[in-house]
């Protein structure tokens, strides 16, 4: 680098924001992540041994994908260059693979390419990555918010590791947004600035375990409040003035929307209102199409509540008519409405589990003939006689009494099945009751 590009490059970190500032040099450095940077854990080995390969750190913003590429950097005696996919493209890469094959050859100096938000780059870019992965010439550090495993090639996910990091909990995020404040060299220290203990209970819960969101809003917060006595004091109005609204994570395409619907639908199955109530708040705050929500509690009405409480379906169809015709917000009172009742209804997946055994015979077993006597009679004459049955023929069981008439209607082959299994739960427990009192009724016509 020459020495315009070295006098660039200070400007930019002295100008750069106080979340870039304060990125960690070391692990030590390092807040979060303990499950796989704390001490003994494989990836914090691996730094400290300097014996990186290939890998791929996927999470939520702001929880130190980045940060730990940068600790890598500064640890590493690799040469270390860095890439984002949003404005790069297979140009840069060659630069990059030529600059690796020219460390290699001369210096026998490995290279780590740093590739943050790997997931925009399509599958041709990530192809072209592939093999000098494979061979060695660069080891990728890959960086994404979402699922590797969906977004990535699985070629280079064969040859990554895979680090899933989590949001960074309340007191991890306050923990940073303090050492920021009073750090004298990268942070706000030298300002004099100070913070009620609230404020930093405010900001660090709001953030949604996003660290990079809390300390934007911190360091907004203290550019637009005057000094008193070259003192600088945030308060928590301040920062409310600062955050307008909490920082929520949901990408209604990524993992955060499968998270919280899978969590949604099983608190319902599970019987817990709350749980629902919960998950729902947070779909809708992350503007979930209400119609998805809808069918979400349709299916749960069925699938989970079923003849327990026959009703849950009635319930839930109708909100779902009703979201359809109202909107949002007030589409949040029905589906809350809903989503409690399913939550809150006796439970049967008995339905659900009858047909997916009855749908796993037709598809692996002999299922054998319609009865002949359960046949179409438009399409056949039911007075002729079939080898098989004999002279039997269908008995109608509105002649019999309680309107019920043993006789066969599976296939000879399935003839002992049972698919429909009802519970004792709700309404199941009277359907139970119901076959007790019928079958226990032979053969016998109404007089």
């Amino acid at each position: 680098m020459d020495l315009f590009g070295i006098i660039k490059e200070e400007s930019l970190k002295q100008d750069a924001p106080l979340a870039e500032r304060m990125k960690p040099q070391t692990l030590e450095d390092f807040v979060g992540q303990t499950h796989i940077l704390s001490e003994g854990k494989l990836l914090n080995r691996l730094i400290k041994a300097d014996k990186i390969s290939s890998i791929i750190f996927y999470g939520p913003p702001g929880t130190g994908k980045t940060s730990i590429a940068k600790v890598i950097a500064n640890t590493t005696k690799s040469a270390f260059e860095s890439l984002n996919a949003v404005t790069s493209g297979v140009k840069d890469l060659r630069r990059v693979v030529e600059l690796a094959e020219s460390n290699l050859g001369m210096y026998q100096q490995r290279t780590i390419l740093f590739l943050d938000e790997i997931h925009r780059f399509n599958k041709a870019q990530q192809d072209a990555l592939l093999p000098h992965v494979e061979k060695g010439t660069l080891i990728l550090i890959g960086a994404t918010t979402e699922n590797p495993y969906y977004e990535v090639n699985n070629a280079l996910i064969s040859r990554s590791m895979i680090f899933r990091l989590e949001r960074l909990t309340t007191s991890e995020v306050k923990l940073i947004t303090k050492r920021a404040i009073e750090d004298q060299v990268r942070g706000l220290g030298m300002l004099g600035v100070t913070i009620d203990d609230d404020a930093l209970d405010f900001i660090a819960q709001t953030s949604a375990g996003d660290a990079r969101k809390a300390l934007n809003a911190i360091e907004l917060a203290v550019l637009s409040t005057k000094k008193v006595d070259d003192r600088l004091h945030i308060t928590t109005e301040i920062l409310q003035e600062c955050v307008q609204r909490k920082g929520y994570l949901y990408d209604k395409a990524g993992d955060s929307h499968y998270d919280v619907v899978s969590a949604f639908i099983k608190s319902m199955r599970g019987s817990d209102p709350d749980g629902a109530l919960h998950y729902l708040a947070r779909m809708i705050y992350g503007g979930e199409d209400p119609k998805f929500i809808a069918r979400r509690i349709v299916i749960a009405a069925s699938e989970d509540v079923g003849n327990a409480d026959p009703n849950a379906l009635v319930v839930a169809t109708a909100a779902a008519q009703a979201v359809n015709m109202i909107g949002m917000p007030e589409g949040r009172i029905i589906l809350a409405q809903a989503a409690t009742y399913v939550a809150s209804a006796p439970k049967s997946n008995a339905a659900y589990a009858g047909i997916n055994m009855a749908m796993a015979d037709v598809d692996n077993t002999d299922i054998g003939s319609v009865p002949y006597y359960l046949k179409d009679g438009t399409s056949l004459s039911m007075s002729k006689k079939r080898e098989n049955w004999g002279d039997y023929s269908y008995k109608y069981p509105h002649d019999y009494d309680n309107n019920y008439v043993p006789q066969q209607y599976l296939p000879d082959e399935l003839k002992d099945t049972q698919y429909y299994k009802p519970t004792n739960n709700g309404y199941e427990e009277k359907i139970n009751a119901h076959f007790d009192m019928i079958r226990g009724v032979h053969d016998k016509p109404k007089e």
